[in-house]
């Protein structure tokens, strides 16, 4: 019998990646509480990447608690900039100061999976991309903001690099999917050496 395999996020673009790439799952979206947890390891000095793997894998084991014999895959993506991690823009004004802090300057998306299945992680994997964002005028970044509010509300750093968002940017240096807040390629490899997967 195939595994069951649940993807614990609520994000449409990892379902959309993952249905796209012909991975049949169920959603479950898992709620812990991101910001303190967050909170909790900065004041640890927790690296960036340490905080990205712990949220995927708390975000895995609440929901494979509930499916024991499923494989459940959970996700978190952290923006890091100077020390600074940046999280989903409160309000436009909170947006413009993100995209303000970020200009002329590159900043690291670290994107984390990790799958829990059998009472266990069983695989993980933070994929790191650099961006460089292009000096953009203080109205330029307003009017973005003012078009493009209702979409990148919910985008660590305030844009979407699939929509209008690349225009922000002069370089990229990393996978796409990494961006978009899934290792896929990783965790492809992963799910056909299992046998989840045809190979």
């Amino acid at each position: 019998m195939a595994e069951q395999i649940i993807l614990a996020s609520g994000s449409d673009i990892r379902t959309r990646m993952l249905h796209n790439a012909g991975v049949a799952h169920d959603v479950q979206v898992a709620r812990i509480d991101e910001d303190a947890t967050r909170q909790s390891l900065q004041s640890e000095q927790a690296s960036p990447r340490d905080i990205a793997d712990t949220l995927a894998e708390m975000k895995a084991q609440r929901i494979a608690t509930r499916n024991p014999d499923a494989l459940v895959i959970g996700c978190d993506q952290i923006l890091a900039h100077h020390q600074t991690i940046l999280t989903k823009p409160a309000s436009p004004s909170d947006a413009l100061a993100q995209l303000q802090f970020l200009r002329g300057d590159t900043h690291q998306l670290l994107s984390a999976a990790v799958i829990y299945g059998e009472g266990k992680p069983l695989w993980r994997h933070v994929g790191v991309v650099r961006l460089k964002m292009r000096d953009a005028s203080d109205s330029y970044l307003q009017d973005y903001i003012a078009r493009n509010w209702h979409s990148i509300r919910n985008s660590v750093g305030a844009y979407k690099l699939e929509e209008e968002g690349v225009r922000l940017f002069s370089r990229i240096d990393g996978d796409y999917f990494n961006v978009l807040g899934l290792p896929l390629l990783e965790l492809l490899s992963y799910l056909t050496l299992r046998g989840t997967l045809p190979s």
